[in-house]
């Protein structure tokens, strides 16, 4: 045997061993990234996802001074989140601040399912009357049929007929007028809720309104008319506090009064006593009136007429 076969003779176990291995497989490296970036994209989605139109309690917070700060009536918030309690609140809570577009919970309509077999029964046979009217002679039977006999025979049943007498349409009143209590749009007209002298001025970022200087049991006036959306010492740093809310844009706050003369949803007039100035969670007897465009401080100043 020449060097050439033996040569290809130890060869070919050789390479019958390298053919009956499988191919290595492929990794795509490319769909491996993809699948592992998307539940991380997923995540930082949830992450920064914020309902429109919600509030997340923090610490310090309380249902009275979210109502205040987003416009609302807290009684309203408390209504929208099914708060029994105004004051059982957590913070990272979040709460709806904003009233749905129809103003009311959604109904769901469930379809009426029912195990029970569906009975059928038979047409109603025709009344009296129906059967009268099919007669093809006249009632009786006693003249002989014609069109005339039987035009008259219709004519007699109608006559017997007692005719119902239908009642008398009774006048309709005119609604009587009530009193607005909220003004329609943006058209309020303001006033000084009291005499005293400007003792701290509004500024941005800093005073939420202005303080008047007062005695205690000076009369405290409503700036415009509205109704009474909070009386009460729920808010931290107010003291005794009113607020009133005018239309659908502006609230009035009145703040540190002794007593308070409103209750919640009473509607006030413009100049009405509403409280008596005091010195509650303040060190010297004020008051502290704020003006709020759409639940945010705007300074007095510029609605209160120049004196």
């Amino acid at each position: 045997m020449s060097a050439s076969r033996l040569i290809l003779v130890l060869l070919l176990p050789i390479i019958g061993g390298c053919a009956s291995h499988a191919p290595a497989p492929v990794e795509d490296h490319g769909a491996a990234a993809a699948a592992t970036a998307k539940p991380a994209a997923q995540a930082a989605t949830g992450a920064a996802d914020v309902r429109v139109g919600y509030y997340t309690v923090k610490k310090g917070d309380t249902l009275y001074s979210i109502a205040l700060d987003n416009g609302q009536d807290y009684k309203d918030v408390a209504a929208w989140n099914n708060l029994d309690n105004p004051n059982l609140i957590k913070i990272g809570q979040q709460l709806r601040v904003t009233p749905s577009e129809s103003g009311a919970p959604v109904a769901v309509a469930k379809p009426v399912t029912s195990s029970a077999p569906v009975e059928i029964k038979p047409a109603a046979a025709p009344t009296s009357a129906n059967t009268e009217t099919l007669k093809s002679e006249p009632k009786g039977g006693k003249v002989a049929y014609s069109d005339e006999a039987l035009a008259k025979a219709r004519q007699a049943e109608t006559a017997e007929k007692p005719v119902e007498a239908k009642p008398e349409p009774r006048p309709v009143e005119p609604p009587k007028p009530t009193e607005k209590a909220v003004v329609a749009g943006d058209d309020v007209e303001w006033m000084w809720p009291a005499n005293g002298k400007l003792i701290a001025l509004f500024s941005e970022g800093g005073g939420k309104g202005i303080d008047i200087a007062g005695k205690a049991g000076d009369p405290v006036l409503a700036a415009s008319g509205g109704v009474v959306s909070y009386a009460g010492a729920g808010l931290r740093g107010y003291g005794n506090l009113v607020v009133l809310r005018h239309n659908a844009t502006y609230l009035s706050v009145y703040a540190h009064n002794s007593k308070i003369l409103v209750k919640e949803k009473q509607t006030v007039a413009k100049g009405q006593k509403i409280a008596e100035i005091g010195s509650t969670d303040i060190d010297s007897p004020r008051l502290h009136f704020e003006i709020r465009h759409q639940g945010k401080p705007a300074d007095p100043q510029k609605f209160l007429p120049v004196r």
